[in-house]
């Protein structure tokens, strides 16, 4: 069990106040404090700035805040490992970012969990930072990705090559046509992902190569949701850039029609991300099978 003076510092910093942390905990205010006491001795800094209004943590504090998180969850995950031993089950942690989750992942690692009964697997969806800083802290143990991020604490598997594409209601005049220039693009409304999520920064960053700035593009909504985009657009109130495989679906049905963009290339990779000590090779391999039968299924217009 983590010590309790570092649980009582992770809720002092959740809650803003020794006051609702106190009465969180169960705890007496002066115990609060002298539980953050004894961390300041113990590390000989101080951990919270009290000259200001607000409760704020010094440099020193942030530091110690990001490893009691780790600590946290490394002793959550170890409880939770032993009694999936004694169960003779296996909790895998996965985190999705908003793309991933609309193409094959759902599918293959429901697959993964189906033919592997000794596992159970734990899905988070969050944007890709988020994502990220749930691995370094141990909270999740793998993750599926759209796009490449560079840390040397993690490494990758390669599963798809995925590309941006411009998706338009079936009714939208654009729906006829082979291919829409930028200049045509500007006219349109656009609903977009929000300023820094993956696909939106893909798109800026391609605007750019070709000498192009989102400012002269009329984006009248950004919507984290990827769902409520597709609907959105596929009612014919707007028009969005999107992953191909998170639409795909949805024009083999007929909701939504895709176009290219002349001299607009938007590739980008599908990655599974991992720890460097991450031990279960066996289990990367298999969700790397699955995910190319899935695909495969996907292509001859067997998944839906």
């Amino acid at each position: 069990m983590l010590d309790q003076k570092y649980v009582t510092f992770i809720e002092v910093v959740k809650s803003g106040s020794f006051t609702k942390a106190a009465d969180k905990l169960c705890l007496t205010q002066p115990a609060v404090s002298n539980q953050i006491k004894a961390i300041e001795n113990e590390f000989e800094v101080k951990i919270f700035d009290r000259k200001m209004r607000a409760l704020t943590l010094t440099p020193e504090g942030e530091i110690l805040y990001k490893y009691a998180q780790r600590m946290e969850t490394l002793t959550e995950n170890a409880h939770r490992a032993i009694k999936d031993s004694l169960k003779e089950v296996r909790l895998l942690s996965v985190g999705l970012t908003h793309t991933s989750k609309e193409n094959y992942a759902p599918h293959v690692l429901a697959r993964f969990c189906n033919e592997n009964p000794d596992t159970h697997i734990k899905i988070f969806i969050d944007g890709i930072k988020n994502i990220y800083k749930r691995l370094k802290i141990y909270e999740i143990d793998l993750a599926i990705i759209d796009g490449n991020y560079s840390d040397d604490n993690f490494l990758s598997v390669l599963l798809d090559v995925d590309y941006l594409c411009l998706a338009v209601a079936t009714t939208h005049p654009f729906a006829r046509l082979k291919s829409v220039s930028l200049g045509q693009l500007k006219k349109e409304p656009f609903i977009l992902r929000p300023v820094k999520s993956n696909s939106r920064t893909l798109f800026e960053n391609h605007l750019i190569s070709r000498g192009e700035n989102i400012d002269s593009f009329n984006v009248i909504m950004e919507v984290d949701s990827i769902t409520t985009i597709k609907e959105l657009v596929a009612r014919g109130l707007g028009v969005t850039i999107i992953a191909y495989s998170a639409v795909k679906a949805d024009v083999m049905k007929g909701n939504l029609s895709v176009i290219p963009v002349e001299n607009l290339s938007m590739p980008r990779e599908i990655n599974l991300v991992y720890h460097k000590d991450f031990e279960h090779k066996e289990i990367l391999n298999e969700i790397y099978r699955i995910y190319q039968e899935e695909k495969n299924l996907a292509g001859e217009g067997r998944l839906t």
